[in-house]
């Protein structure tokens, strides 16, 4: 089986810190030429019932997605969810939680930047902030840019923000995994082979971790990833059929706040699709792979 064209499962919207609102990243996909996607932002469901409501006849096909960032005493971790019913109540509650993690760190970074370097912005800016569905570091980072305190948000994170830590306070990945499942999705483990910060887990210690993580009800791997080498890619596809994970592809485009074309996923148009993949556009919806493949 031949992939038709791009598919891209991992992207953001200005609801939480992509650049580009629902309406716009519906437009870019169509001009891209994706024949399958999902949007994922943190921590919400608001932008997929938006993308779907907007949705017409011969438009790409589409799935629910979700990116939650997790963490254990072993490691970091982003889970994403597709398929999931957003108004079940454990997607709720999973939401509500990782937005009120989420809005808590974001002042503790205020506070913490303004306290340790003397960053400070006007109230109105901070209200303004406070307001977005789902502010985090890159929105920060941007307001530091704007009021001249750094060059740009890359350096506003690596060099100010990154050195606020949080060590008590995350989601857990069997957290993510349970919340997913009890609201009928699927959970992924975004980009496995990067942890936090430059950490790289590849071989045994990915064993370790995705046997963890598995025993959790982890269903599948995103082994396609704009940021992934062959030999990554590789890797993944390894483990996903070893343990019969489903295989997706990501670009995790965020507009003009990550330099991410939308659909670089590392998977072309007229690729041998993994059966892995197969699966999972058959448990997403069985019609999808007689619209994605060709023999």
């Amino acid at each position: 089986m031949y992939l038709k064209g791009k598919i891209d499962l991992h992207m953001h919207t200005t609801v939480s810190d992509g650049s580009d609102s629902p309406e716009e990243i519906l437009q870019a996909v169509k001009t891209t030429g994706l024949l399958f996607f999902a949007v994922s932002d943190h921590d919400a469901v608001k932008s997929c019932r938006i993308v779907r409501g907007l949705l017409r006849e011969g438009d790409p096909a589409f799935v629910n997605g979700a990116e939650f960032s997790c963490r254990d005493e072993l490691g970091k971790y982003h889970i994403l969810g597709y398929a999931y019913a957003p108004a079940a109540a454990a997607m709720r509650a999973l939401i509500a939680r990782g937005h009120g993690l989420r809005m808590k760190k974001v002042k503790a970074r205020l506070d913490f930047i303004r306290d340790e370097f003397g960053f400070s912005f006007p109230e109105e800016e901070i209200q303004t902030l406070l307001a977005l569905d789902n502010p985090g570091k890159p929105h920060i980072g941007n307001l530091m840019v704007k009021y001249g305190y750094v060059k740009s948000k890359e350096e506003a994170i690596r060099d100010y923000i990154n050195r606020k830590h949080f060590k008590n306070e995350f989601v857990r990945p069997e957290e993510a995994i349970a919340g997913i499942l009890k609201s009928g999705g699927i959970p992924v483990l975004a980009h496995p082979s990067f942890g936090s910060g430059d950490e790289l887990i590849v071989g045994e210690k990915m064993d370790q971790r995705l046997k963890r993580l598995i025993g959790y009800g982890l269903q599948g791997v995103e082994a396609f990833y704009s940021g992934f080498s062959p030999k990554l890619k590789s890797e993944m596809l390894k483990y996903a059929e070893q343990y019969h994970l489903y295989v997706t592809a990501g670009s995790d485009y965020h507009g003009k706040n990550k330099l991410i074309p939308l659909g670089d996923t590392g998977m072309e148009e007229n690729m041998p699709v993994p059966e892995g993949m197969l699966r999972f556009m058959e448990a997403v919806d069985p019609k999808l792979p007689d619209l994605l493949l060709s023999r």
